[in-house]
């Protein structure tokens, strides 16, 4: 079986500050990490190898030239190998932008390395929150999809997954090729292994540059390619605690209440 995991390097948000002038994230001095939805993609893929030793686990990231410690990162943990998209005309790209490039980067790596049966992605990057990402790519590729995934398991052609339900959870079958996205399962992934992390140190990892398809459409990329744009990001202001109204009977609540928006001037 042959999966890719497509993983992205964000900033630790709970480390994040936002800019009162500008109202822009502050990012100088944060810590870069692997996406935590992209770890639990991995460590889905990592428990299929598990019970098929055969399966090979290939990981992508797009972003800039350090981002290429995530994908050390990944075979630490689990990968095989690991493809950095990266290119100066690639920034500025929103998620449909993003999705469009990382589709054509898949079609050039499994030139090298075959088609591959399932492509795991995390639900959503914590810097951006939209959970569009895996999803578009699933567009652009023509492949089914499942979205919220808790884990899963190899089936004969395709793939069982338990994933998040409104209310509760749902199995659902896949047929290969697919595309699943993951949320936070009910257990933690694995740790790399000192043995898997001198092996990472010494791994290469191919780079995908601006030129890597010449039949990529440059009007669906890059900050020109986008058709979405982040005005402003802001700190939502802390609500005051409210106030409990609780008189011998409802009537009395009512009149209590009314009497307090009366003076107030809101009523």
């Amino acid at each position: 079986m042959n999966i890719l995991v497509c993983v992205k390097q964000v900033p630790d948000t709970t480390q994040i500050k936002i800019d009162p002038v500008k109202h822009t994230l502050i990012r100088e001095g944060v810590p870069a990490i692997l996406n935590p939805f992209d770890g639990y993609a991995l460590e889905a893929a990592a428990r299929i190898k598990d019970k098929n030793p055969d399966t090979k686990i290939v990981v992508v990231t797009m972003g800039p030239p350090q981002a290429v410690a995530v994908l050390k990162e990944c075979v630490a943990i689990a990968a095989d190998k690991g493809y950095l998209v990266t290119g100066r005309t690639f920034g500025g790209s929103d998620t449909l932008a993003t999705s469009y490039i990382i589709s054509h980067a898949i079609k050039k790596i499994e030139e090298t390395e075959g088609a591959f049966d399932a492509i795991f992605c995390g639900k959503q990057a914590i810097d951006g929150d939209t959970a569009q990402v895996g999803p578009e790519i699933a567009e652009w590729l023509g492949l089914p999809q499942v979205t919220y995934g808790l884990e899963c398991e190899a089936v004969e052609g395709g793939l069982k997954v338990q994933k998040e339900a409104e209310n509760g959870k749902q199995i659902i079958g896949i047929k290969f090729p697919c595309l699943v996205t993951f949320t936070k399962p009910s257990f933690d992934p694995r740790y790399p292994t000192i043995k898997r992390k001198l092996a990472a140190n010494r791994a290469k990892f191919e780079t995908l540059g601006d030129d890597f398809d010449s039949t990529m459409d440059k009007a669906h990329y890059g900050l020109a390619g986008s058709p979405t744009h982040v005005k402003k990001s802001f700190t939502p202001p802390v609500k005051q605690g409210g106030i409990k109204i609780k008189e011998e009977t409802g009537a009395e609540s009512a009149a209590k209440l009314a009497k307090i928006l009366t003076d107030n001037g809101i009523i």
